[in-house]
C-alpha cells in the first residue's frame, strides 16, 4: 500500500474503549485523537494502566471479548478499521499493519524453528514459494544485523538471547513492508546495551524502509531516543502531544513535568537532586473525576479543575496540552529552584567495613544439553558465575553492582544472603564469617541481614495480610515488645506511604509499587545492618520508582543501614549509591566512588554501559559506543581479559592471552584493564555536554 505524504497513515478520532467488568464499565481509553504521518515515529508514553496497550490493540482490532470501541474512528490509510469485517482485518493484520510485542517468547512458537515461523509470514500474506520466502527471510535477518542468520533459521526461540529474539520479531514484522509498525514496549526487560542496539536498529530501519512507527513505552529516555512526535497519556486520556524537543524541554502539562522530575539526572559534573515522585494514585477507571483526571495529584490545581473537564488545546505551534493552566509556572519546579541542588546520598560512617568479600568464587555444575547429554554421556562443566571477586562495604553506605544479565550480580547477593554456598573465598559480615548457607547461620544473623527481591509477588505469601507479613520479622527477632507490634507495623506502613488502611489487605489487592513498598517495610522492620536489594525497581513505573528510591534513602538515614544495590540502570545507581562495582562475566572490571565512574578514565565496558543509557534530554550529546557480538558463555569464558571479544578498544594479543592488571586511578578507584591509565584518561567522555 502506497501512502500519500499529504495524508496521515493513521488517524485516530475521538476514540473510546470500554471494558465490561464485574465492578462495572471501565473506560480505558477516552476521547483520544492522534495522527501518524508517513516515515515518522510517534512515541506513546505513560504509566502502567494509562491505556497505551489498549489503544494499540484497538488499532489492530485485537481487543478482548469484554472490550469494545464505544465511540470514535480509527482510519488507516483512509479505511475505518472499526467497520472492517474479519476478512478485511485478516488482510491488513501482518500485511499492512504489523506489531512487535513486549515479550518475544510469548509471540514466538516454542515448538517451531525460527525459519518456518518467518517463512510462514511471506507464504501466508504474499503467496511466496518456500525457497523464495526462505531467501527473503535470511536477507531480512541480515538487515536487522542478526549474527549468522543461516544458523538462526534452524534454531528454536529458547536457543536465542533476548536481543536476538527481539530482532527476529522485528524482522518478521518488516517482511511484508507494512505501512504501519506498532511496537509495544519492545525493549522492556532487555539489558541496557542490548536495548541501545535495538533502538539504533529501529532508527536505522526507519531511515532505510521509511517505516511509520507507533512506539509505546513507559521509559521517557527510550521515547526520546526514537520518537519524532510524542503523545503522553494519563488515566485513559491524551494529556499532551508535540515534538520530542518540545515535550522534553518545555512540558506544558503538569503530569508530563512531574514524570520528568521522577527521572534521576545522570551526567558527569551534575550534582544530584532528590527525585520527586508524583503524590497520590491514578483514579479508578470505573469512576473517573468529573473535572481534570490529574487534579488530585497536581501542584497547579485550582477550584475550576475539580468541576470542569479541560479540553486539549494548542499552547504553541504543534504543541497541545489538556490543562487550564498549561502556561502557568510549575510550583514544584519553582520550589526546586529556590531550594537549590542537594546531594541525596548518605555519607558512609567509619572506616571498618560492614561487609568484606575476599576472593569469592561461586561455580554452578552444568551438563551438556545436546544429544550426548540426553543419552547420559554428558560432559561435566562449571558455570563460573562469580570468579575471584573482592569488595568492601562501609557502614551507612550503598554499593551499587551493575552489569549485563548473567554477569554474576545476583549470585554475589545470594552468596551474602546464604541462599547459595560459595566454592571459595571469604565473606566477613560485621566480623563474623558468613561463608555458609542460611540454615547454618544463627537467628541473630538473620535479623542483621535482609534482602529485597526484584519481584515482590514471589516473596509475599498470598494468604497473609500486609500487616501479618510485616509483623512476622518483628515477632521473630523481638524488635519491639509483643504489645507494640501492631503500632510498629502501622508506623512502618506510614513510613512507606501506605497507611493503616492497608494492614488487613492481601497482596492481590495491591499494585506492583504497593507490593514493593510492603517488601521494603518488611526488610527494614528488624532494623538490619545490611539490606541486599536485587533489582527492586526494574519492574516499576518511573513515578513509583522515584517514590521507592526516596523511601530507601529515608530508611537508610533513619537506621544507618548499609545497602548492596544490584541494578542494570546506571541512573538509579547514580542516584542511590556512594560507590559502584562494574561486573562482566563473573569478574569486577572497575570499582570506585560513583562520581568517578562518570568521567574518564574508565574501563571500556563502563564507557559502553554509560553510552547505552537512554536519557530524556534531547540536548545531551554523547559518544556512541556499541558492543559487538553477545556475552560469551560463563561455561567457557575467554582467556586473558574476558571482555576482549567485544571490546571496542582492544590493543592486541595481550588482551587475549594475559589477565589484565589492576590500575589504581586513586586509592578507591581501580580499573582492571591492559590499557595504560594515561591512555584511558585521553578518551573523550561519554557525556560531552553537561545537563
Amino acid at each position: 500500500m502506497i501512502n500519500s505524504p499529504k495524508a496521515p497513515v493513521l488517524n485516530v478520532e475521538a476514540l473510546e474503549v470500554v471494558y465490561t467488568t464485574r465492578a462495572g464499565p471501565a473506560k480505558a481509553v477516552r476521547d483520544v485523537s492522534l495522527e501518524i504521518w508517513p516515515g515518522k515515529v510517534l512515541g506513546l508514553v505513560g504509566e502502567s494502566g494509562c491505556g497505551k496497550s489498549t489503544l494499540a490493540f484497538a488499532i489492530m482490532n485485537y481487543l478482548t471479548d469484554n472490550a469494545a470501541i464505544s465511540a470514535g474512528r480509527i482510519l488507516f490509510c483512509d479505511q475505518d478499521i472499526v467497520r472492517m469485517n474479519s476478512r478485511e482485518l485478516r488482510h491488513i493484520r501482518g500485511n499492512e499493519i504489523a506489531m512487535v510485542y513486549q515479550d518475544p517468547m510469548a509471540a514466538l512458537n516454542p515448538s517451531l524453528r525460527i525459519g518456518p515461523q518467518l517463512t510462514e509470514v511471506l507464504v501466508e500474506h504474499k503467496g511466496s514459494s518456500g525457497v523464495e520466502a526462505r531467501d527473503a527471510c535470511i536477507r531480512m535477518l541480515q538487515r536487522v544485523h542478526m549474527p549468522d542468520p543461516l544458523a538462526v533459521m534452524e534454531r528454536y526461540c529458547h536457543q536465542l538471547s533476548g536481543g536476538q529474539q527481539q530482532r527476529v520479531l522485528i524482522a518478521m514484522a518488516l517482511l511484508t513492508n507494512p505501512a504501519l509498525l506498532i511496537m509495544d514496549e519492545p525493549t522492556t526487560g532487555l539489558d541496557v546495551t542490548v536495548e541501545a542496539e535495538i533502538l539504533d536498529l529501529i532508527s536505522e530501519l526507519k531511515r532505510e524502509f521509511d517505516t511509520t512507527i507507533l512506539f509505546i513505552s513507559h521509559s521517557l529516555g527510550v521515547i526520546n531516543r526514537v520518537a519524532d512526535q510524542v503523545v503522553v497519556m494519563y488515566a485513559g486520556e491524551l494529556v499532551e502531544q508535540g515534538s520530542a524537543q518540545d515535550i522534553f524541554l518545555d512540558p506544558r502539562h503538569p503530569y508530563t513535568a512531574a514524570l520528568l522530575r521522577c527521572v534521576p539526572k545522570i551526567s558527569a559534573g551534575v550534582q544530584r537532586t532528590t527525585v520527586r515522585p508524583i503524590r497520590g494514585k491514578v483514579p479508578s477507571l470505573h469512576a473517573t473525576p468529573s473535572g481534570c483526571v490529574f487534579e488530585s495529584r497536581c501542584d497547579r490545581a485550582r477550584d475550576r479543575c475539580r468541576t470542569e473537564h479541560p479540553e486539549i488545546e494548542q499552547t504553541a505551534d504543534g504543541h497541545w496540552a489538556r490543562c487550564f493552566y498549561a502556561d502557568s509556572p510549575d510550583p514544584a519546579e519553582l520550589e526546586a529552584l529556590r531550594a537549590g541542588p542537594a546531594d541525596t546520598r548518605v555519607s558512609p560512617i567509619g572506616d571498618a567495613p560492614v561487609l568484606k568479600i575476599d576472593g569469592l568464587r561461586t561455580y554452578y555444575k552444568a551438563k551438556d544439553q545436546g544429544l550426548a547429554g540426553i543419552a547420559g554421556r554428558h560432559k561435566q562443566g562449571f558455570v563460573k558465575a562469580v570468579d575471584n571477586v573482592s569488595l568492601d562495604l562501609g557502614r551507612n553506605s550503598t554499593l551499587g553492582i551493575v552489569g549485563e544479565s548473567g554477569c554474576g550480580k545476583t549470585t554475589i547477593a545470594k552468596c551474602v544472603a546464604g541462599l547459595v554456598p560459595p566454592n571459595a573465598g571469604k565473606l566477613d559480615f560485621i566480623g563474623i564469617d558468613i561463608a555458609k548457607v542460611v540454615e547454618q547461620r544463627p537467628v541473630e544473623m538473620l535479623k542483621e541481614l535482609q534482602m529485597i527481591f526484584q519481584n515482590p509477588d514471589s516473596t509475599l505469601n498470598p494468604k497473609r495480610t500486609v500487616g501479618e507479613a510485616i509483623a512476622r520479622p518483628l515477632q521473630l527477632f523481638g524488635t519491639v515488645p509483643q504489645s507494640e507490634i501492631r503500632n510498629e507495623v502501622v508506623r512502618l506502613l506510614d513510613a512507606v506511604r501506605l497507611g493503616e488502611e492497608y494492614y488487613d489487605r492481601l497482596p492481590r489487592q495491591l499494585s506492583g509499587g504497593e507490593k514493593q513498598r510492603v517488601a521494603l517495610a518488611r526488610a527494614f522492620a528488624g532494623r538490619p545492618t545490611l539490606v541486599l536489594c536485587d533489582e527492586p525497581l526494574s519492574s516499576l513505573d518511573v513515578s513509583v520508582q522515584a517514590a521507592v528510591m526516596n523511601l530507601l534513602q529515608e530508611f537508610q538515614q533513619e537506621y544507618g543501614t548499609a545497602m548492596v544495590f544490584i541494578s542494570h540502570d546506571f541512573g538509579v545507581v547514580n542516584q542511590l549509591c556512594s560507590s559502584v562495582a562494574v561486573m562482566y562475566l563473573g569478574k569486577i572490571c572497575e570499582t570506585g566512588p560513583t562520581e568517578a565512574l562518570f568521567k574518564p578514565p574508565y574501563h571500556p565496558y563502563t564507557g559502553a554501559l554509560l553510552a547505552a543509557i537512554p536519557i530524556p534530554d534531547p540536548t545531551l550529546e554523547r559518544n556512541s559506543i556499541r558492543l559487538l557480538g553477545t556475552v560469551p558463555s560463563a561455561l567457557d569464558p575467554p582467556s586473558g581479559c574476558r571482555f576482549h571479544t567485544r571490546c571496542p578498544r582492544k590493543i592486541g594479543p595481550i588482551c587475549e592471552q594475559e589477565t589484565p592488571p589492576w590500575r589504581e586511578v586513586t586509592q578507591e578507584h581501580r580499573i582492571h584493564c591492559h590499557i595504560p591509565l594515561k591512555e584511558l584518561r585521553t578518551v573523550d567522555p561519554v557525556f560531552r555536554t553537561e545537563q
